[in-house]
């Protein structure tokens, strides 16, 4: 087993155990999603309240374990295994993180869910930039369009610019926690334009390519 997937496994059962400890004291409906303004505006029961993420963590697990197995270029995918196994623990700490607070909101403790959550996908967006820019090209992991994985050199020019991009939404995310009142719109929008810019500039290198 390597190192993160060990690390990996002991936040899911700290996970686990933290459901099982805390059981008795959740009220039947928990708080399980929180509005743009960081008010409650969805319940669910206290067993999935407690459990959802966990067992989603598992999944989750499961199938980044599974890729680099069964991806027909997987040994690209080893060229690039540790960004990767750091961005599956990113992941897994990421849903833990938002699990506590989930658990510290039904205990009592108020905060706003809003400015919280910012910082956390910041984080993860600029590992993504990171991860994104070291990617050989695969079949799973990183920017793939039918121009992408047609062209290594596409493949890598558009991923040198898409990490580079997703390193600055994932700054610009993190700048949510001190603009409470836009934090949604700073971590999604970022994100949401990387993304389409990056599948249009495939298409063009693509195209300057066959040319």
């Amino acid at each position: 087993m390597r190192k993160t997937e060990k690390i990996i496994l002991g936040i899911i059962v700290l996970s686990f155990a933290i459901g099982i400890f805390l059981y008795p004291q959740m009220p039947d409906q928990m708080a399980s999603h929180w509005d743009d303004r960081g008010q409650v505006d969805d319940y669910m029961s206290k067993f999935w309240g407690l459990f959802l993420l966990p067992f989603t963590s598992v999944f989750l697990c499961l199938l980044f374990v599974s890729i680099p197995k069964i991806d027909p270029l997987k040994v690209n995918i080893e060229k690039f295994r540790d960004y990767y196994d750091g961005f599956v623990a990113f992941m897994i700490i990421f849903l833990f993180y938002i699990y506590l607070l989930t658990v510290l909101w039904n205990v009592g403790i108020r905060f706003n869910m809003s400015r919280l959550l910012a910082p956390a996908m910041g984080v993860l967006f600029y590992y993504c930039g990171i991860l994104i820019k070291n990617t050989k090209r695969n079949w799973f992991i990183g920017i793939r369009t039918p121009w992408t994985l047609s062209s290594e050199k596409v493949w890598d020019k558009t991923h040198q610019i898409g990490g580079k991009l997703f390193k600055i939404a994932g700054i610009i995310a993190l700048s949510g926690a001190f603009f409470q009142k836009y934090a949604l719109f700073l971590v999604l929008a970022p994100v949401i334009s990387v993304s389409i810019y990056t599948i249009v500039y495939s298409y063009f290198e693509y195209q300057k390519e066959i040319k």
